[in-house]
């Protein structure tokens, strides 16, 4: 007897080949009816005999496309229509809940078609099909269908047309086909003439730029690029002064695996991730004889490093055969061009050409960065290729939630009904620039979701610009907002990944967040439970001379922790770098600073203590970007294993355990008085901080609290591998359950979606 079954499915069901696989599916097992998608996913009505329905269903979730997921499947049979064959409908409206999936990168198939001669997509830069190509950057709103992206702007060719309504292509219904005839095309410009070569190629002409040592913009996939010859010593010297990025190391894209194994120590699960469709860079160790200008990444260990993921970078990578700088296309602190208009404007100081295309980016969408510590890939930088993969929550939302994020590595997020979308990386918002940029995001993933909130949450800093814009957006659309203290959102947002239940030990270590109490927290323990995030504990608090100028001078740190343990007369006489590093008059004023208490707040971040340890190993007295001394400190280690840690102590504050540090950095000074290497003071440093937490983990086994034996990794600091490991290794020996950041970032990136976690209770 024959039925109709009617699916209606949720999940990463649109731009990954789901209705021509159903399309094939059905029609193998000679069943009618139809398949379109919905602005909810995918609905589909197939008619026929029980037997090859049931095998339809089965094969149906068994045998789905690379990139597809079903996140939800809900069935029903129903009376017979007489459908006669099997057919794609168009797209219908209605709610706005299906998953846009992130670019992907380009297939071995569509590899292999532009390096043939004989194939009509040979040397075009923008073929791609139903298994990779554009997604994200390119969408206006849901459903994917052509007309809603940028590929709208071009019609297709008899062709593509054709390909596209054959059933067994597989650019069947591929919604960015294109071809050299009909697509997107290249176009080269000089040096902010807006004038193009004319006699080469696009390709050519950036091709031969770059292998003169100047350095090209490149419009890619998200956004632009800088790109310019990694080997070149002078020509990466060229690019950090343009771009006013003394220090910072440089992304690296390489032709190919080989290559990169000649520079870099390669695992198979680094490798895995580089060739991963995702095509994120992956941080690598660099070996010994490194074939790079020493300058692209100065005093560092590591290279991030990637391949080429677009069509375009794998024609460029090809003819060049050498790694090339692959860096953000924007100007020091402000966020990527994604328009060749404002590019000409912005870059014009920084690049000789531009190699440009028609095919708008609606978005900017930034390499994603991912690094391997604990035998984990940890997603340090979540953007292209992995946003907005949204996460399921627990419980079904009653009000829709707008999350601003922080100050550094800003993201947003909105969360309605049972889903939670995290932008990708937005960047630092330090300026007019990146707070527009963040406003067009959020408009944006608004846009794909008719996305409205009922409430906004914030972070508890009352500078930050995501605040004051919460604040302004909240009062023109007359909702709640709700102020989230920054660690509780880092634990929130590490507890949501890993749907975990209160009660557990949280320890949120960074550079900088607003306390409760008004001061500057960082190295912090909390007690969650389902009814609150108590803090428990914390490192003692320390001014900070100068307040936020502290963070881009580690010595002003230092100069505050030594102001703990001497008088102020005697600490300017002290024989240590950090004071060595003052001019006269600087170190008076500082001094009269901290002795008047004058722009001197204090705190308790483990970030800042990282810095002033720097400082007095004189690694780092004042930075060029973010993390740079904390960094210089977990390398100087230089794979350095001992046990020894320092002293340390404890004193209360209304029943707050106060981690006092001053021993700590007693020890320190003794040590390099007695000459020892500063590898072993660094070591020993770090092995510190992992005995704190052990210390404090044991301390709510011994109250009865900690039953589960849970406890929470979060915060900026554990990016650092050593810190991170030997943690890990230290708490597993008593039989804890550790949990860290892996899918979201262990940083700021995360903290937009610990404040929805904190808002809906949904983590608690």
């Amino acid at each position: 007897m024959k039925r109709r079954l009617r699916l209606e499915i949720q999940g990463t069901v649109q731009g990954v080949g789901f209705r021509p696989f159903v399309y094939q599916l059905a029609t193998a097992l000679n069943l009618f009816g139809w398949v379109n998608n919905s602005t909810a996913g995918v609905t589909i009505e197939v008619e026929g005999g029980r037997s090859p329905l049931n095998l339809f269903l089965e094969k149906l979730q068994a045998e789905l496309p690379p990139n597809a997921k079903i996140d939800a499947l809900k069935y029903q049979y129903l009376e017979l229509i007489g459908y006669n064959n099997f057919e794609i409908h168009a797209s219908q409206t209605g709610e706005k809940i299906a998953i846009v999936l992130p670019d992907l990168a380009t297939c071995s198939e569509c590899i292999a078609e532009i390096f043939d001669p004989q194939n009509r997509r040979y040397q075009y830069p923008f073929t791609n099909c139903t298994h990779c190509g554009p997604r994200y950057s390119i969408i206006e709103t849901l459903p994917y269908d052509r007309s809603l992206t940028s590929m709208a702007d071009f019609s297709m060719c008899a062709d593509c047309q054709r390909e596209y309504e054959d059933p067994g292509d597989r650019r069947f219904h591929a919604q960015p086909n294109a071809c050299p005839i009909c697509g997107p095309k290249l176009e080269f410009l000089s040096h902010c003439q807006g004038q193009e070569n004319t006699n080469q190629s696009p390709l050519e002409a950036a091709i031969q730029y770059i292998r003169d040592g100047k350095i090209v913009a490149l419009k890619g996939l998200g956004g632009f690029q800088l790109l310019v010859d990694a080997r070149n010593n002078k020509a990466v010297q060229q690019l950090r002064g343009r771009k006013q990025r003394p220090d910072k190391p440089f992304a690296v894209m390489y032709p190919d695996l080989p290559s990169i194994k000649n520079d870099c120590f390669l695992s198979q699960l680094e490798e895995a991730f580089l060739t991963s469709q995702a095509s994120p860079t992956v941080l690598l160790q660099k070996k010994k004889e490194f074939n790079l200008a020493e300058n692209v990444a100065p005093h560092n260990p590591n290279l991030g490093v990637m391949l080429p993921y677009t069509p375009l970078h794998h024609l460029l990578l090809k003819s060049l055969n050498f790694p090339v700088i692959a860096t953000s296309g924007n100007r020091s602190d402000e966020p990527i061009c994604i328009d060749e208009t404002e590019a000409l404007e912005r870059l014009k100081n920084i690049a000789d050409g531009f190699l440009i295309h028609n095919r708008r980016i609606l978005r900017p969408v930034d390499d994603s960065v991912v690094r391997v510590m604990n035998n984990t890939p940890i997603i340090l930088r979540r953007s292209r290729g992995y946003a907005p993969e949204p996460l399921t929550l627990k419980r079904t939302l009653s009000k829709n939630v707008l999350a601003m994020g922080a100050h550094l590595k800003n993201t947003v997020a909105i969360a309605q009904k049972n889903r939670l979308f995290l932008s990708q990386h937005i960047g630092d918002l330090s300026n007019q620039l990146t707070l527009q940029a963040m406003t067009k995001t959020l408009q944006k993933l608004s846009q794909i979701y008719d996305f409205q909130p009922d409430i906004i949450a914030c972070d508890l800093h009352p500078d930050y610009l995501s605040t004051q814009y919460a604040k302004n957006l909240a009062q023109k659309l007359n909702i709640s907002l709700i102020s989230v203290q920054h660690h509780h959102a880092h634990i929130y947002a590490c507890m949501a990944e890993h749907q975990l239940e209160s009660p557990l030990l949280g320890v949120a270590w960074d550079g900088t967040g607003y306390g409760e109490d008004g001061t500057i927290w960082g190295g912090e323990f909390f007690w969650v439970t389902k009814q609150s995030c108590e803090r428990i504990a914390h490192f003692k608090p320390f001014p900070l001379p100068g307040g936020d100028r502290a963070s881009r001078e580690p010595r002003r740190s230092a100069l505050g922790l030594l102001s703990q343990l001497y008088d102020l007369q005697v600490l300017k006489k002290l024989n240590l770098p950090t004071i060595q590093a003052f001019s006269a008059t600087e170190l008076e004023l500082l001094l009269s600073m901290l002795k008047k208490d004058i722009n001197t707040p204090f705190t308790s971040s483990v970030g800042r203590l990282f810095d002033g340890v720097a400082s007095l190993l004189d690694l780092r007295q004042r930075e060029s970007f973010e993390g740079q001394a904390a960094m210089a400190l977990e390398f100087s280690i230089d794979g350095l294993q001992i046990p020894d840690f320092y002293q340390f102590q404890y004193t209360k504050n209304d029943s707050i355990l106060e981690i006092d540090s001053r021993g700590i950095f007693q020890g320190i000074i003794q040590d390099l008085q007695n000459d020892l290497p500063k590898n072993f003071i660094a070591a020993k440093f770090h092995n510190t901080l992992v005995e704190i937490i052990f210390d404090i983990y044991l301390h709510t086994l011994k109250l009865g609290f900690n039953s589960r034996k849970n406890i929470v990794l979060a915060g900026g600091c554990f990016q650092n591998k050593y810190l991170l490991e030997q943690t890990i290794q230290k708490l597993e020996s008593s039989g804890a359950n550790i949990y860290y950041p892996q899918k979201f970032p262990p940083n700021d990136g995360a903290i937009a979606l610990g404040q929805v976690m904190v808002v809906t209770g949904q983590a608690i």
